[in-house]
């Protein structure tokens, strides 16, 4: 199985310095947690290897999606969201047709927190060609979809717009308009609902492994992407 690394986040946003409270999973036994971890399918939906939820499944997950958004603390504005939960079988193929929304050309942001249990480092890339940059992401779909230290953003600075497929295998797409993505999702059969909760809004667990470390490396060069700090560089 590899290292677990469990993340309390109360909301979709992360929140790196939020205090990480005694969870069920402390008072498990191994036996116990390999028995939960290996609990792939709730009801028509089967999460990927990444991510599990609390023991006493607080939230079971689901398919779907609902609207949301994003405030920026400093400037204080506010971009629209959908955020969409997706069975492992169409996962990446979704989060590939969302991309096709956001141009022919695309900034890269890979997301790692395989050193860190409470943030997440950002590798960045600009201007890649969406073709190449899809036929790169198929290639490591292991690494994208059942890695729980793994994220990535393809984003389109012009268009303020951004798609990301996070640590958690959420999908979620930021910036007006927003109708191509709802249309994108829909056409998967992932449909609205106002009364879905995310595997985030509740305590789970993240499971990666050093094969998908190595995996993750080897994207990153493939990507060519750099350390965001580096780089005097901003999304958008």
């Amino acid at each position: 199985m590899g290292f677990l690394k469990r993340i309390l986040r109360p909301t979709p946003q992360d929140t790196a310095d939020a205090p990480v409270a005694p969870g069920s999973f402390e008072r498990l036994s191994d036996e116990e947690l390999q028995v939960h971890m290996g609990i792939k399918t709730y009801g028509a939906f089967e999460l990927t290897d990444a991510i599990r939820p609390s023991y006493d499944v607080q939230i079971a997950p689901r398919q779907g999606f609902r609207y949301d958004k994003y405030v920026d603390e400093a400037s204080g504005a506010t971009t629209p969201v959908i955020m969409a939960a997706a069975t492992k079988s169409i996962l990446l193929d979704t989060f590939l047709e969302l991309i096709d929304h956001l141009g022919n050309v695309v900034d890269v942001v890979l997301e790692t927190s395989h050193h860190s249990s409470s943030h997440h480092e950002d590798l960045y890339r600009e201007h890649i060609d969406v073709p190449v940059l899809k036929s790169i992401l198929m290639e490591f779909e292991d690494v994208l979809t059942d890695d729980g230290c793994t994220g990535i953003a393809i984003i389109n600075p012009t268009k303020k717009q951004e798609v990301q497929l996070d640590e958690h295998k959420l999908l979620i797409a930021y910036g007006a308009p927003l109708d191509p993505f709802r249309e994108t999702l829909i056409g998967a059969d992932i449909y609205p609902d106002k009364s879905i909760r995310f595997i985030t809004e509740a305590e789970h667990v993240h499971s990666s492994s050093e094969r998908m470390y190595d995996r993750f490396l080897q994207l990153q060069t493939r990507l060519g992407v750099e350390d965001e700090s580096s780089e005097d560089t901003a999304a958008w």
